[in-house]
C-alpha cells in the first residue's frame, strides 16, 4: 500500500535498492546530497548532480527535465552516510520560471525497481522558493526510512547548499547550472501532470504520418537494466502495433501485479547506535535524532489535523450556502458525510503518530537505562555506581521535554558544554493563569533547589578540580537548599552575603575574565598569576536583584557576556517582575540567558518547526541521598588529588 506523506511525515524503507520518480509542472535540476547524522555534507565529493550524476549507489539524470528517475542503492552507501536530501531547483536562464510557485507542484515518489510506489509526496505550498529540499532518506537505528521534507529556499541552489553545510556552495551551484547550461543537461518536454484524482496520465496522441517524436533516453541504474529504452538490448521488445490500435504502454518485461509485501517488524532498538567514536557522542546524537524525530512526526500530524477541520469547515460552508440544503435529509447527510471524512482523516493521522510514538516509547525504553550520569536522571540506578570521572562529557542533562499529543514520551533535554550561555531559573509566576504556588516564596525555594541540583551534577561530571562553584546569597535566604553545597566542601567560598560580599565575589571574578582573555590574545597562557583559578567557574546567584546596587548590575552583565568565552557561567535564580525597577537595563541580560522553570512549563522552542515544548526540570526526588552520595565522591576526589 502506498504512503500518500504530508510535510515531515517518515514512512520505513524494507528495501535497499530504490527508484526516486519526479514528476514537474517545467524542467528542473535534480541532485542528492549525502549528509552525516546531523545532515552534514562536508565536500562537493558528497553532491550528486549533473556535472557528476554518478557515485556509489547514486545515479542522477545528467539534464534539467520535467520528468526524473533517480537509482539508489541505499546498502551501498558508505557508514558515515545517515542522511540523502533530494534536491530539486529551477534551471537559471533561457526563460525558465524563477521561482515555483509560479509552475504546478512537484510530485514525487520513491518506488521500487518494479515501479510499485512506496512513498509519494505533493510538494504544495511553494511561491517564492527556486530550490527545495523534496525528500530525505535517513538511517536510524541502522534501518532507513523516508520522510517528506518540501522545505524551499528563495536564494536558490546556493542557499540550499549552504545550509546544509558546504563551505563552497556557491561555487558548487554555480558549476550545475553551467552543467546545465552547456549541455551536459538538456531541457526535456514538461510531463503530464498527476490529475485530480491522483492518477498520473500518460499522453495518447500518436505523432502524424510525417512527424517522429523520438523517445528521450532513459537514465541508467547502478542496479543494471531495468529500464524502457533500447539500451537493454537482452529484453523482449514490443512488437510494432498495427496502425490506429491503441498503443501499449505497458513493458513486456515487467511484472504488472505487485509482489506480495512481506511482513517485516520494527528494528530492536538499540542504545548507542548513532554516530560517534564514543558511546557517549552516539548517545548525545541518537538522543538528538530522538527528539527531531519526536518534532516532525508531530507536526505531520498537527498538519494533517488542521487539514481535516479545513476540509470538514468548507464542506460544511458550502452546505450551509445553499438554502435547499439546509434542511431536510439533503443536508443532514451531507453534514454527516462532511463529519465522517474529518474522523476519519483525523483517525489516520492519529494512527501514524501512534505509530511513531511507539517506536520512539521503545527506543526511549532501551537508551534511558543506558544513560552515562552526564546524560541520566537523577533516579537512574547508574548514580550507585558513580565514580569522578577523568574527562569532561560532550553534553549534560538540563531536563525532559515532552509534547502534549506524546505525554507519556519525554526526551532528555542535553546541552553542549561548556555552556555556551548562562542559565536562569525564573522563580517568577510564568504568567497570570500560573497558580502553581500560591506562596512566591516556596517557588523561589524550589527555584534554588534547582539550581543547586544543576551545580551538583556540573561538579559530577568534571574531573577533581575541574570545576569551582561560587554562589552569592545577599539575604541568607538560601541556606537550606544550599546546605548540601556547604556541608559537603565543594564550593569555593562560603555563600557571599550582604552588598560587601557581593562586590568582593563579582570583582573576583570580572577580575579571572580580564586576565584570562588578555593572556589568550596575547598567546601567554602561561604567564597567569599563580592565585587565577584555571578551572572552569560558575556562579548561583539567588534573589538577583536584591542586594545588588548598578555597580555589581553593570559586572553581572558583564560575566554574563564575556564569562562563557573563557570559562565562567551564570546560574541566576531571579524573578524579572522583581527587577522590573532596573527597566530596559535588564532586557540584554535576560535575552543573554536561557530560561528555566522549577516548575513544568511549555516555553522553550525547537529549531525545526517551532513547537512549544513542555519542559520538566531536572530536581532530585524527594528524601532521597543521592545528592549527598555524588557530592560525598566529588569532596574524596579532591582530597585525594
Amino acid at each position: 500500500m502506498t504512503a500518500e506523506l504530508a510535510r515531515g511525515q517518515n514512512h520505513p524503507l524494507t528495501q535497499v535498492r530504490l527508484e526516486i520518480r519526479i514528476s514537474a509542472g517545467t524542467p528542473v535540476v535534480a541532485a542528492v546530497t549525502i549528509g552525516d547524522a546531523h545532515g552534514t555534507v562536508h565536500g562537493a565529493e558528497q553532491v550528486a548532480h549533473p556535472g557528476a550524476p554518478a557515485l556509489p549507489g547514486l545515479e542522477v539524470p545528467q539534464r534539467a527535465a520535467a520528468v526524473h528517475r533517480l537509482a539508489v542503492d541505499l546498502g551501498a552507501m558508505p557508514q558515515a552516510a545517515h542522511r540523502l536530501s533530494v534536491l530539486l531547483a529551477l534551471p537559471t536562464g533561457g526563460g525558465a520560471p524563477l521561482r515555483f510557485g509560479a509552475v504546478a507542484a512537484p510530485f514525487v515518489a520513491v518506488t521500487d525497481l518494479d515501479g510499485t510506489e512506496i512513498a509519494t509526496f505533493t510538494l504544495t505550498g511553494l511561491d517564492t522558493e527556486s530550490a527545495v529540499v523534496a525528500l530525505e532518506l535517513y538511517r536510524r537505528q541502522g534501518a532507513w526510512k523516508v520522510r517528506a521534507i518540501g522545505q524551499g529556499y528563495a536564494g536558490g541552489l546556493a542557499e540550499l547548499l549552504t545550509d546544509q553545510g558546504l563551505s563552497d556552495a556557491h561555487r558548487l551551484a554555480n558549476a550545475v547550472h553551467e552543467a546545465v547550461t552547456q549541455g551536459l543537461a538538456h531541457s526535456v518536454a514538461t510531463s503530464p501532470q498527476r490529475t485530480p484524482d491522483g492518477d498520473r496520465t500518460r499522453p495518447t496522441a500518436h505523432p502524424g504520418p510525417d512527424r517522429q517524436t523520438p523517445a528521450p533516453p532513459q537514465p541508467t541504474s547502478p542496479y543494471g537494466a531495468h529500464g524502457d529504452g533500447p539500451e537493454h538490448p537482452a529484453e523482449p521488445q514490443p512488437s510494432t502495433p498495427p496502425p490506429g490500435s491503441p498503443v501499449d504502454y505497458t513493458h513486456p518485461g515487467r511484472r504488472t501485479t505487485p509482489p506480495a509485501p512481506t511482513p517485516t517488524a520494527p528494528p530492536v532498538p538499540v542504545a548507542g547506535d548513532a554516530s560517534g567514536w564514543s558511546m557517549d557522542e552516539r548517545l548525545y546524537h541518537q538522543i538528538r535524532g530522538m527528539f527531531e524525530d519526536l518534532a516532525r512526526t508531530t507536526a505531520a500530524y498537527r498538519g494533517a489535523v488542521d487539514f481535516a477541520e479545513a476540509r470538514r469547515d468548507r464542506e460544511l460552508d458550502q452546505v450551509l450556502s445553499d438554502p435547499r440544503a439546509r434542511i431536510g435529509g439533503q443536508g443532514d447527510a451531507a453534514r454527516a458525510a462532511a463529519r465522517a471524512k474529518h474522523a476519519d482523516l483525523v483517525g489516520q493521522a492519529r494512527a501514524v503518530l501512534d505509530r511513531d510514538l511507539a517506536q520512539l516509547a521503545a527506543e526511549s525504553d532501551v537508551v534511558e537505562p543506558a544513560l552515562p550520569p552526564a546524560y541520566a536522571r537523577w533516579d537512574n540506578p547508574v548514580w550507585h555506581g558513580y565514580r569522578v570521572p577523568m574527562e569532561m562529557p560532550m553534553a549534560m542533562r538540563l531536563g525532559d521535554l515532552s509534547l502534549p499529543e506524546s505525554d507519556r514520551l519525554r526526551i532528555p533535554m542535553l546541552v553542549r558544554l561548556p555552556l555556551e550561555h548562562g542559565l536562569w531559573i525564573d522563580s517568577g509566576r510564568t504568567g497570570p493563569a500560573d497558580t502553581s504556588f500560591a506562596d512566591g516564596h516556596r517557588r523561589g525555594h524550589l527555584a534554588l533547589d534547582l539550581a543547586v541540583a544543576i551545580a551538583a551534577r556540573l561538579l559530577a561530571i568534571h574531573p577533581a578540580h575541574a570545576y569551582a562553584v561560587h554562589v552569592i546569597d545577599p539575604a541568607g535566604n538560601g541556606t537550606q537548599a544550599l546546605a548540601p553545597l556547604v556541608r559537603t566542601g565543594v564550593l569555593a567560598a562560603p555563600p557571599a552575603r550582604g552588598a560587601a560580599g557581593v562586590a568582593d565575589t563579582l570583582t573576583r571574578l570580572t577580575r579571572r575574565v580580564d586576565l584570562v582573555q588578555m593572556a589568550v590574545r596575547g598567546g601567554a597562557a602561561d604567564a597567569l598569576p599563580p592565585d587565577v583559578d584555571t578551572a572552569e567557574q560558575l556562579l548561583i546567584v539567588n534573589d538577583f536583584p536584591h542586594g545588588f546596587d548598578d555597580r555589581a548590575v553593570t559586572r553581572l552583565r558583564y560575566l554574563a557576556d564575556e564569562g562563557p568565552a573563557v570559562g565562567v557561567h551564570l546560574l541566576t535564580v531571579a524573578d524579572r517582575e522583581a527587577a522590573a525597577e532596573y527597566g530596559p537595563l535588564l532586557d540584554p541580560l535576560w535575552r543573554s540567558l536561557m530560561r528555566l522553570t522549577p516548575v513544568p512549563d511549555d516555553h522553550l522552542v525547537d529549531p525545526w518547526v517551532g513547537h512549544a515544548w513542555t519542559y520538566e526540570p531536572p530536581l532530585v526526588p524527594p528524601g532521597g541521598t543521592v545528592l549527598q552520595q555524588v557530592l560525598d565522591q566529588v569532596t574524596a576526589a579532591r582530597t585525594k588529588y
